[in-house]
């Protein structure tokens, strides 16, 4: 059964905004189904055409890039509350891919919307566009970690980014620094740009020096402020995100 966006679990989540009756019914008008994934099969294909966008409903995924000589970068992680396929309904086609690292499910919707969207529905529109600028903040943000900071604090850093994004889609509690990742440390090299072994030395020193331990699938970070500075970054400012 398909789940109604007014009743969305997502949406009681504090960190995504509350829309009107209005604006909800903008979204649940413009939703086409919901798709399942199984792990390991991919969503949004390099270089192909995409018919659909996606919102993340429930699982997580990778967003990767394969470069000339067929080496793999990891562009970043997808959580619950991820919208999935916009540079493809802009661009004509994916730059990037996106593969499920657990079973997912998505809420689908046409491309051909969109444009419909901006002219009848700009306050839904202005969050599509907001979601993108903070795609684009997520990966200069990645992209100055990668090529300025050495890879304690870049190990530092991805840790306690997959930290936060567990906790704002609803897939850790707020205050117990622990959360389940399907992700392997192989991702969390290639997203990092290092070597598996050597962000395996790393995530060894941060456990000596009792900050985070990653292992068995779960992440626990035992000092969320010690952990910040090793990533040479303040305390995270909270804002409201936008859920399409």
């Amino acid at each position: 059964m398909e789940v109604i966006c007014a009743e969305c679990p997502l949406r009681r989540l504090p960190a995504f905004q509350s829309l009107t009756g209005d604006d909800l019914a903008v979204t649940d008008r413009l939703k086409r189904g919901e798709l399942r994934v199984e792990a390991g099969m991919p969503i949004l294909m390099q270089g192909a055409t995409s018919p659909q966008l996606f919102t993340v409903l429930r699982g997580q995924g990778l967003r990767t890039k394969t470069l000339p000589d067929g080496e793999r970068q990891v562009l970043g992680f997808v959580f619950p509350g991820d919208f999935l396929g916009l540079q493809a309904a802009v661009m004509a086609e994916m730059e990037h891919s996106v593969e499920a690292a657990t079973d997912m499910l998505l809420c689908v919707f046409d491309r051909n919307d969109l444009r419909q969207l901006y002219q009848d529905a700009p306050r839904r529109a202005f969050d599509v566009t907001w979601l993108a600028a903070m795609e684009e903040s997520l990966l200069s943000e990645a992209l100055a970690t990668v090529g300025q900071l050495p890879a304690r604090a870049r190990v530092a850093w991805g840790l306690l980014k997959l930290l936060q994004r567990a906790e704002v889609s609803g897939l850790a509690p707020a205050d117990e620094g622990r959360a389940a990742m399907p992700f392997r440390q192989q991702d969390l090299a290639d997203a990092l740009g290092l070597s598996v072994v050597h962000t395996n030395k790393m995530l060894a020193a941060l456990r000596a020096d009792g900050l985070a331990t990653w292992r068995d699938g779960v992440l626990d970070v035992h000092d969320r402020a010690g952990l910040a500075r090793a990533a040479g970054i303040p305390p995270e400012t909270k804002r409201d995100r936008p859920l399409i």
